[in-house]
C-alpha cells in the first residue's frame, strides 16, 4: 500500500552549450519528480521533464495528482491503470487547464511513471521485463483508449498484441544484443563548427553510426555548411539526422529543407509548430523521398493520432516524460504499430527509461529496433545510468525504471 507521496523539484545547469537548439538556447534540464512511498518503504520514481523555468508549477500540479495514490496498492491499481488514468486526466477542474497537454499533463506523467517504477520494483523486476512478460490483456487494462475509438479500440489493441506473440522468441534476442543508438549531442545548436566535427569524429570512434545536429539558423547558410560537415565527417553510409526544434515557417521549412536534401538527411525533425498537422502534411509531401520526424512536443495520443491519419510523420518520437506516462506512451505505440510507422522516442529522461520502453516495443509489438536517442548530460546524477557502449544501450538488469536519482536517494 502507498503511505506517503513526494515531490521534488530538481534541476541540473548543462555546461558549455550542451542542450542548446533553435528556440531553447539556454536549457535548464529539469525534473518534476513524484516519488510513491510503499509500506514496506519500496520507492516508486517517476518524473516528466522541462528546461527550468515552471518545473515548479509541475510539481505542484503532480503534488495534487499523486496524493489520489495514498492508501492504494500498486497491484489493485496497476490492474485496471487505464480506468484511472482517464479519471485522472479527465479531472474536471484541472482538464480545463489542458485538456491533456501542458503542466497539468507533465505532472500525470511524473506520477504515472512512478506507478510503473513502484510496479516493478514491487515484483523485482526492471521495467522492460516485466512489460514483456504480462499477458496482452494486462498490458491492455492499462491502458486509455478514449478518442482513438475511430482507429483503435481495445480489442484491436489486444488483437494486435496477441498477432505479436507467436514472434516474439526471436525478437528477444535483442536482449543479447542490445539496443542500438544514436548520438543526439554532435551538434547543439550554440557549438562552433569545429566543436561540430570534433564530436562527430568522436562518435564513430564511440561504435555510433547515427548522429543528429540542430538546425534552424537565422542564416541557413550555417545549416547547410554544418551539415555538410557533418556528413563529410560520417560518410556516406551513416544515418544523419537534423532537428529544427520548429523554428521556421512552412515556406521557411520548405525552402531551407530543399536545400538540405544535398546531403542526404535520413529525417528532418520538427521543421514548424507541433500543432500543424496540415503544414507538416504539406511539407512531407514536398519533401519526399526526405522524411519527417516528431512528437517531441506532441503532447497527447489525440494530436498523434492526427499526424498518423494525415500521413504528414515518417518517424513518431513520443516521449514518456512529455505525454501522460508509460501508458500514453504504449498507447501511442500501439497506435503507430496499427500505421506501420517507427516509434524512435524523444529522450528527455536521457534515455533511462525510454531503454526500458524501446525494449518492450521491439519484443511484444514487433516495431523496428532502430535506434534509440542518447544525450549523456545527465548520466552522472542517477543511480543506475543508462550504459552505452560501441553506440549500442546494454539491457538493465536493476529492478524499476532506472530513474532514482543520486540526489534523492534515501
Amino acid at each position: 500500500m502507498i503511505k506517503r507521496i513526494e515531490v521534488r523539484d530538481v534541476r541540473y545547469k548543462l555546461d558549455s552549450n550542451a542542450g542548446s537548439d533553435a528556440i531553447h538556447r539556454d536549457p535548464v534540464y529539469s525534473y518534476a519528480v513524484t516519488r510513491l512511498i510503499d509500506e514496506s518503504g519500496i520507492i516508486g520514481n517517476g518524473f516528466a521533464f522541462t528546461l527550468g523555468k515552471g518545473n515548479d508549477l509541475v510539481c505542484q500540479a503532480a503534488q495534487y495528482y499523486a496524493e489520489k495514490l495514498v492508501g492504494k496498492d500498486i497491484e489493485e491499481t496497476m490492474a485496471d491503470f487505464g480506468a484511472l488514468f482517464r479519471q485522472l486526466s479527465d479531472d474536471q477542474q484541472f482538464r480545463w487547464l489542458g485538456p491533456h497537454k501542458g503542466v497539468v499533463h507533465l505532472a500525470l506523467a511524473s506520477v504515472t511513471n512512478a506507478c510503473y517504477d513502484l510496479w516493478a520494483k514491487k515484483r523485482g523486476l526492471p521495467l522492460w521485463k516485466l512489460l514483456t512478460t504480462l499477458s496482452p490483456e494486462a498490458i491492455v487494462n492499462t491502458l486509455d483508449f478514449s478518442y482513438l475509438e475511430d482507429e483503435l479500440t481495445k480489442e484491436q489493441a489486444l488483437a494486435l498484441l496477441h498477432d505479436e506473440q507467436p514472434a516474439r522468441n526471436v525478437r528477444e534476442n535483442i536482449l543479447d544484443r542490445g539496443y542500438p543508438g544514436y548520438d543526439t549531442s554532435v551538434g547543439w545548436f550554440n557549438y562552433s563548427d569545429e566543436k561540430v566535427r570534433e564530436n562527430c569524429h568522436k562518435a564513430l570512434a564511440s561504435g555510433f553510426t547515427a548522429m543528429k545536429l540542430k538546425v534552424g539558423s537565422a542564416d541557413p547558410e550555417r545549416d547547410i555548411r554544418r551539415a555538410h560537415i557533418v556528413r563529410e565527417v560520417a560518410g556516406p553510409e551513416a544515418k544523419v539526422m537534423l532537428d529544427a526544434n520548429q523554428q521556421w515557417n512552412l515556406s521557411q521549412a520548405m525552402a531551407i529543407c530543399d536545400q538540405l536534401k544535398s546531403m542526404n538527411p535520413y529525417w528532418i525533425e520538427e521543421p514548424t509548430h507541433p500543432d500543424d498537422v496540415l503544414a507538416h502534411k504539406t511539407l512531407a509531401e514536398h519533401m519526399a523521398p526526405v522524411k519527417l520526424a516528431l512528437g517531441e512536443h506532441v503532447p497527447n495520443k489525440v494530436i498523434f493520432k492526427n499526424y498518423l491519419q494525415a500521413k504528414a510523420a515518417a518517424f513518431i518520437q513520443v516521449d514518456a516524460v512529455r505525454v501522460g506516462g508509460v501508458s500514453e506512451f504504449i498507447t501511442i505505440s500501439l497506435l503507430c504499430k496499427k500505421f506501420g510507422i517507427p516509434v524512435v522516442p524523444h529522450v528527455g529522461d536521457m534515455g533511462q527509461l525510454h531503454q526500458h520502453l524501446v525494449l518492450f516495443n521491439h519484443i511484444a509489438m514487433g516495431h523496428e529496433a532502430l535506434f534509440l536517442e542518447h544525450i549523456p548530460h545527465l548520466q552522472k546524477h542517477f543511480v543506475n545510468p543508462a550504459i552505452v557502449e560501441n553506440g549500442v544501450y546494454k539491457i538493465p538488469q536493476e529492478a524499476g525504471s532506472s530513474c532514482d536519482l543520486i540526489a534523492l536517494k534515501n
